[in-house]
């Protein structure tokens, strides 16, 4: 398999407590393309996530950022390619004795030596990518689980990475405020030009926010291709996928809009 991407998977196997989680899964992401992972719960989507910021380490293949493979850097080197990726966690994950502002201001602090005055100039700026402005002295405590979320985008778009990844992003959430979420999501993506990584069993959110979905089942990916082509696929998960989500039949037209 030839490689040519800002993030780059090459027949990646991973077991965990000595079961295959990973099954040899392979993925090229190219520089401002957002791809979604789409599986059911269990089937190996945030062991996939987590080996892109090298919290795992592959039993086998490869896993490359920019062309580095990320499993095989020094500590130093890992913590300054980590710097180069935003990472949403499931939940926020947002530390509730800080407020929004120090929240947001977290990685600045750990990874730049700037001025007080800059760095609330950053965490004023993200906060209004994301439809949060004047929230920085708020406590997470304060928030609904939509503007937290918002919160947790923000505080991963604070280095200005070149990746940045979600993990379940709409996970909790009522369907109204998920779909926020989405919105929120393509236009941080149109705002930054940043490549997006998202991992989701909401199949509403890949068709909004991908360009392409890949969908897992069982360590494996069954289909790979835009909207247009997973929407056609006959494979039996897929075609759940659509039906739970009330996409089955619904003219092209209406999906894409989704």
């Amino acid at each position: 398999m030839e490689l040519s991407g800002l993030v780059e998977v090459e027949d990646l196997h991973k077991a965990l407590g000595g079961q295959p989680v990973l099954r040899g899964i392979s993925l090229v992401v190219a520089p401002g393309e957002a791809v979604a992972v789409l599986g059911p719960s269990g089937c190996g989507k945030t062991v996939f996530l987590r080996h892109l910021v090298g919290l795992l380490v592959p039993d086998r293949g490869e896993v490359r950022l920019d062309g580095e493979a990320i499993h095989r850097l020094s500590p130093q080197r890992l913590r300054e390619v980590r710097a180069q990726v935003g990472v949403v966690f499931q939940g926020a994950a947002l530390l509730d004795s800080l407020t929004v502002g120090e929240n947001v201001a977290f990685p600045l602090r750990r990874h730049r030596r700037l001025p007080e005055s800059r760095i609330q100039e950053i965490v004023a700026e993200k906060l209004n990518l994301v439809g949060m402005e004047g929230t920085e002295h708020k406590m997470p405590a304060e928030l609904s689980g939509g503007m937290r979320k918002r919160v947790g985008i923000a505080r991963a778009l604070a280095l200005d990475p070149k990746v940045v990844l979600y993990d379940e992003p709409t996970a909790g959430l009522d369907p109204v405020t998920a779909r926020a979420v989405d919105r929120v999501m393509m236009e941080v993506r149109a705002k930054t030009q940043a490549t997006t990584i998202l991992v989701t069993h909401d199949l509403l959110t890949a068709f909004a926010v991908a360009d392409r979905v890949a969908v897992m089942e069982a360590g494996r990916f069954v289909v790979v291709g835009s909207r247009e082509e997973v929407r056609a696929s006959p494979h039996p998960l897929v075609q759940a996928f659509l039906r739970s989500s009330g996409l089955l039949g619904v003219p092209q037209e209406a999906g894409s809009e989704a």
